[in-house]
């Protein structure tokens, strides 16, 4: 993944989020809501908006790498 500089906001995230709920893990919809009533750092929801970004479009390697990451982050957040 490239880097970005554009910082996104939490809104950003829920929606990337909710265009790609349909190709992610069961097991990680609750995990996105409990993640969704906090308050997070400009990292944190910068690194979760570009794991999710064309989440859809990407190998099977690729997204299982994503998922380890997003597992990383929502379980300790």
């Amino acid at each position: 993944m490239g880097e970005c500089n554009i910082d996104h906001s939490q809104e950003d995230v829920k929606k990337k989020y909710e265009s790609q709920l349909e190709f992610l893990p069961q097991d990680m919809k609750p995990l996105f809501d409990k993640f969704f009533q906090g308050e997070h750092t400009q990292d944190i929801l910068n690194e979760v908006f570009h794991l999710l970004k064309k989440y859809d479009l990407v190998t099977e390697e690729e997204q299982f790498e994503r998922n380890n990451r997003l597992y990383l982050v929502l379980k300790n957040v």
